[in-house]
């Protein structure tokens, strides 16, 4: 049984460390430790899009961590300690005290997300063979990624055979894929970890191989790797409704083979396929060239003529890194970015910080939830569409037209000293149209330097020599570097998966993705996707939340097909359709979706399978629960399986 109470940390050990506490989380510490919220001032109030640091001056700071600890040393003279967690009502009133008033429901959702050591709230309280009894059950997992493994934990914590297919030779997903020079995440560390898995981050936005280690490591210590096939590729599934089990083509070294499962799901992720512009001549470039996510780190780009095409996210990362060798650097852009003003990008935690998050697991707890607590709303009102504003190519509504002014601001304080490069830097298109990404001045410097040239013209072709522009110049290059993205919409693929009555996915899809609630689709029993369709978030909630929620919808649904004693389980058709025209509806009245501008957030059709347009609340209230209502459950099929077992 979890404590009631803990011990108040060792305050000596805190006052030595205090000037690198951040003092939103120890203000939250605090406010549980004596269930007292009015310590909370107004005045402390913290600027949400600072956390989890205050933005206050730092004579402020000061004082609020002084007067903090007084407030603990004087309860620890008591002999006091503090609750194991707070009641709702400090819960409520430390969130309110950024949020403003929140709904029933958004209090019960943060209560999930925050997270104190030793808990894991989303673990299965429920046993496989307490549940089946003999029967015999198997899971599939395809992809090692961070969706893929947090669902094959779950699978293990309830005793549910399971066995994980990776294509790669490793886990990581595209945290193993993309090795570019200063490839990073750009959520903060502290929300970019299974809730119940913290870690010992040694910056505030970690770089790839940090990443990796996190995800190797959890791994490991769950047991996780024994059930990995690697070099393992998913070639088809095929539902079989006499057998009512899933027929997967494999493949690897060995060649091709077919084996039988229970239940399939899917963590293959969003940005797992290069995109590249079909751009006439591309084979004939006469250098190397090559993809961000297939860096060719046996190419010496020292004294190199380099061509980037594509400023998205992980051009804006490389680009930089790449100049410091290369004699000249040319970035072919389409169009410019938004950034997001985040000085704390490429820095380090100091050691007594890091100090307080290790050995703190309180305030750790608090640290994380104020990163997320911003976010539980988010900005979602600087994305939505005013019909009465009117929406333009500017703008799609004042508070999106504010928040123009606010970035471009950002972006023009830099280039004083460039006028010239202001008409290519400032996007045209409205704020959320596209991914904002995240920036703390190398930008801008770096397109600053002498050896840099930016370039809008577009692109004719690709000659052995670099690039033809369509004003007819040649960009001399030595080696092409593409930062182009993903196919993201593209879900799934090249995998075939044929549900029931011989349906393909892919053809009913029809380029246009949709899974309820990013997880379950119609005429594919015992089928799911993690990480799915209209699950990728901009201005709002939070990827690793939604993962979390997903999983925990599979985990759900794997239950209720065993305690139903049910041999499949398939979302009904209307359940989907009411969930997808809301879902239709809601994106159109997004910037993303609003907005003519081209974006991987968009298909073919003009419409979004990538982003969820609805509050975060309401991804909560979709995820709770599986309601059995929502399923066709069969149970007059015979289950039978290959010998092997995982």
């Amino acid at each position: 049984m979890a404590p009631t109470h803990l011990s108040l940390p060792d305050l000596d050990q805190v006052r030595r460390r205090l000037d690198a506490a951040q003092t939103p989380a120890l203000l939250m510490l605090v406010a549980q430790a004596t269930g007292d919220t009015s310590l909370l001032r107004p005045e402390w109030r913290p600027d949400p899009l600072a956390l989890p640091f205050s933005g206050l001056p730092e004579e402020v700071d000061r004082a609020i961590r002084e007067h903090a600890l007084s407030v603990l040393e004087s309860l620890a003279d008591q002999g006091g300690s503090m609750p194991a967690r707070p009641t709702r009502e400090v819960l409520r009133g430390i969130a309110e005290w950024i949020t403003g008033p929140l709904e029933e429901d958004e209090v019960s959702l943060l209560d999930g997300v925050l997270v104190m050591d030793d808990e894991d709230p989303d673990a299965p309280d429920w046993d496989y063979r307490e549940l089946a009894g003999e029967r015999p059950v198997r899971v599939a997992i395809i992809g090692a990624g961070i969706s893929g493994l947090l669902g094959a934990l779950r699978m293990k914590q309830a005793g549910v055979p399971f066995v994980i297919f990776e294509r790669a030779e490793d886990l990581g997903g595209t945290w193993y894929q993309n090795t570019y020079p200063d490839c990073r995440i750009d959520v903060p560390s502290h929300i970019y970890t299974y809730s119940f898995v913290p870690s010992d981050w040694p910056s505030y936005f970690c770089r790839q191989e940090a990443i990796l280690h996190y995800l190797q490591e959890f791994a490991k210590a769950e047991g996780l790797v024994e059930h990995i096939r690697f070099g393992t590729e998913v070639v088809s599934a095929q539902w079989d409704a006499e057998e009512a089990a899933w027929q997967m083509r494999l493949r690897d070294q060995a060649g091709e083979r077919v084996e039988s499962f229970t239940a399939v799901a899917s963590a293959v992720g969003q940005l797992n396929r290069p995109a590249i512009p079909d751009i006439p001549g591309r084979e004939t470039f006469a250098g190397p060239a090559f993809h961000s996510a297939e860096w060719d780190h046996g190419v010496d780009l020292t004294d190199r003529r380099v061509v980037v095409i594509g400023t998205g996210a992980s051009a804006l990362q490389f680009a930089p890194a790449v100049a410091d060798a290369a004699a000249h650097v040319t970035v072919l852009q389409r169009t410019p970015p938004w950034l997001q003003p985040t000085p704390e990008l490429r820095r380090d935690i100091g050691a007594d910080e890091r100090w307080l998050l290790s050995e703190l697991p309180t305030y750790r707890g608090w640290y994380r939830f104020s990163i997320f607590l911003p976010k539980l709303r988010g900005n979602l009102e600087a994305a939505t569409v005013d019909p009465d504003y009117p929406p333009t190519e500017r703008a799609v509504s004042a508070a999106n037209d504010a928040l123009r002014e606010t970035l471009t601001t950002y972006l023009t304080d830099q280039m004083v000293d460039r006028p010239d490069l202001v008409g290519a830097v400032v996007p045209a298109y409205p704020p959320a149209s596209k991914r904002i990404v995240r920036d703390d001045g190398t930008w801008i410097r770096f397109l600053s330097r002498d050896d840099v040239d930016l370039v809008s013209d577009p692109i004719e072709r690709i000659v052995p020599e670099g690039v033809v522009l369509r004003d007819g110049r040649l960009i001399e290059a030595d080696v092409l570097l593409w930062g182009t993205g993903f196919k993201a919409s593209e879900f799934l693929m090249p995998m075939s998966v044929v549900g029931e009555d011989g349906r393909d996915l892919h053809s009913q899809w029809d380029g246009d993705a949709a899974a309820y609630m990013g997880v379950a689709i119609p005429g594919f029993p015992n089928f799911f996707t993690l990480f799915g369709p209209n699950t990728s978030v901009l201005v709002h909630a939070n990827l690793v939340y939604f993962i979390e929620r997903q999983v925990r919808y599979f985990t759900e649904s794997i239950r209720l097909l065993l305690e139903t004693g049910a041999t499949s389980l398939c979302l009904r058709e209307e359940i989907f359709e009411e969930h997808q025209r809301e879902l239709v509806a809601a994106n159109a009245q997004r910037a993303w979706g609003w907005s003519s501008v081209s974006s991987w957030y968009k298909n073919a059709h003009g419409r979004s399978p990538i982003m969820w347009p609805l509050s975060t609340a309401d991804f909560w209230r979709g995820t709770r629960v599986v309601d059995p209502a929502h399923y066709v459950l069969r149970h007059d099929h015979p289950i039978h399986h290959t010998k092997e077992q995982a």
